[in-house]
């Protein structure tokens, strides 16, 4: 029974809490109802990790309002989103905040209006919004959840057992909508993360406990400890944290610094717990200061406390540097995996490789970090995986650059707008060139299936080596050779002139070349070229243009 009738800052900052760590709990199942059976399913990575990024922010310190609050949430959320589903829910949680800005505390009527803000505003981000997804269920349940609280404006218990069931209602529907989820017998993805988020909201206000503590990670060893900035290659905790904890005389136990230390290493790294029962000094690189400032109070008193946002120190100053010089016309920022990829790409003139793809997509921040690093008039971005590009456009938007985002859906199509740029020609014209060369390009790729399916008159079981030709499995079989052979047929047209064959990390370079060879005797009009990709899952990436 939820007896809330208004939603403060507290409650909300608890209930985005609770909604993260369902969905946290949650991560595995809703990654697993990726519609193909592939290795790479990551829905529910993609939205914890942008829920993630929104509690760190509304974590970094307290809010007076509950309009505040949300706008921090929003912050969080559009800085780390990753993924489709990713922006999704980060451009729910924007509409949500713009629609409760100014607002001390949140009744139920605002607060079924801020969701409709929310699902309008996700659905204006996506140019061609499908009916059946996440965008679908949050629609649904903005409009029921309207409905309840125009009627009972006073209703929390009520609009949240209405948000609830409605949004189960119309998950269970998306198969009808969307054909590919009914053969794959499956729900929407998103739709299912939505509706964790919105079981951990109702959990909150209705007093329930939920656990918000990270899983238990590797120990952090005092020996890796690292306190030269400038010498991290990637930052991957942003805040240098250091304090003095003076411990209360009923804390002055040495196994409580052996504590200390296990709790700071679910947090961060390059960890120092030093000293004894009268004086302890810390220091932690992490991504949550506000928990380590948390941890340390749990013994004593906190002085000497200074948090350092490394990341923007790092920004200001390759801000200062490329300040000194002139920009140049053009730049290029390029996502991709596999040592063999950023290779050939650094090779062809890109300036920032963000590493991310199929099986780890970059933060809007990740990606707005590496336009901001270019010293360019107009930078171009390839995002070479189709579950980026949105995130892409995202960071566009947030850049003072002329940013234009090549729509790649893989490396193959990422070459190819490479190759296709002249530096003499304008912006626009450049952007169209690389984007009519990216979609002459026509790939296949092969993996291999974690689950048993169904797709048309395909029967896969688990462990099948699989086939896939646009985004859809088109061949299976035991053998990578074979399902290579089968799928290149169904792509070479009389009139191409090259196949190129990227192989992956857990390829042979013998295995590679020998199908190198059988494609050239296979097709002796075209050029058959053979290259490392180093691609992780993939065996091989074949693009025929």
């Amino acid at each position: 029974m939820i007896e809330v009738q208004l939603i403060d800052s507290l409650l909300l900052r608890d209930m985005i809490l609770s909604g993260a760590a369902n969905l946290e709990k949650n991560r595995d199942m809703v990654d697993s109802l990726n519609v193909f059976p592939v290795p790479d399913g990551d829905t529910g990575t993609n939205m914890s990790l942008t829920m993630a990024s929104a509690t760190r922010e509304v974590n970094s310190k307290e809010f007076a309002t509950a309009g505040e609050t949300a706008s921090a949430i929003a912050k969080g959320a559009l800085r780390g989103a990753r993924g489709n589903s990713g922006v999704i829910t980060s451009q729910l949680l924007r509409g949500f905040a713009s629609s409760v800005e100014g607002l001390e505390k949140i009744s139920p009527l605002q607060f079924a209006q801020a969701l409709k803000a929310g699902a309008d505003k996700a659905y204006k981000a996506v140019m061609k919004p499908k009916e059946g997804t996440i965008l679908t269920v949050a629609r649904v349940i903005a409009e029921e959840a309207l409905k309840q609280a125009e009627a009972a404006p006073d209703d929390y218990d009520a609009l949240m057992r209405v948000i609830l069931t409605s949004g189960e209602s119309i998950l269970a529907r998306t198969p009808e909508m969307l054909p590919v989820l009914k053969q794959a017998g499956v729900v929407d993805a998103g739709g299912r993360g939505l509706m964790c988020i919105y079981q951990g909201y109702a959990a909150a206000m209705g007093g329930e406990h939920i656990d918000l503590s990270p899983a238990e990670p590797k120990m952090v060893q005092s020996e890796d400890f690292v306190d030269d900035h400038d010498a991290i290659e990637e930052l991957k905790y942003i805040y240098h944290t250091t304090y003095t904890i003076h411990p209360q005389q009923a804390n002055a136990k040495t196994n409580d610094l052996a504590s200390l230390r296990r709790h700071m290493s679910r947090i961060g790294d390059c960890i120092q717990v030093s000293g004894d029962t009268d004086e302890v000094k810390v220091h932690i690189h992490t991504n949550d200061p506000g928990r380590a400032l948390q941890y340390g109070q749990g013994l004593g008193e906190l002085t000497d406390v200074a948090i350092e946002n490394m990341a923007e120190t790092r920004r200001r100053k390759e801000a200062e540097k490329a300040q000194a010089e002139p920009p140049k016309d053009y730049g290029m920022v390029s996502v991709c995996q596999g040592e063999g990829f950023v290779s050939i790409l650094k090779d062809l003139g890109v300036d920032v490789i963000v590493e991310g793809g199929q099986t780890m997509n970059p933060a809007i921040e990740d990606l707005e970090k590496a336009i901001s690093a270019i010293n360019a008039k107009t930078v171009f971005v390839l995002p070479n995986n189709g579950n980026v590009v949105l995130a892409a456009q995202q960071a566009a938007e947030l850049s003072d650059k002329n940013v234009l985002v090549i729509p790649t859906k893989n490396v193959a199509m990422g070459i190819a707008a490479v190759i296709s740029f002249q530096p003499d020609l304008s912006p626009d014209e450049n952007a169209r060139n690389m984007d009519e060369a990216a979609q002459r390009v026509r790939t296949g790729m092969i993996t291999y299936a974690v689950r048993d399916s169904e797709f048309e008159d395909l029967h896969i079981t688990e462990g099948d080596i699989i086939g896939l030709h646009n985004g859809a499995v088109s061949v299976r079989s035991n053998d990578v050779h074979e399902v290579a052979l089968q799928l290149i047929r169904s792509i070479v047209c009389e009139d191409d002139s090259l196949i190129t064959v990227y192989y992956g990390a857990d390829t042979k370079q013998q295995d590679a070349e020998a199908l190198g060879a059988e494609l050239q005797e296979m097709y002796p009009g075209c050029d058959v070229e053979v290259m490392y990709g180093g691609q992780p899952l993939y065996y091989y990436l074949l693009s025929v243009e």
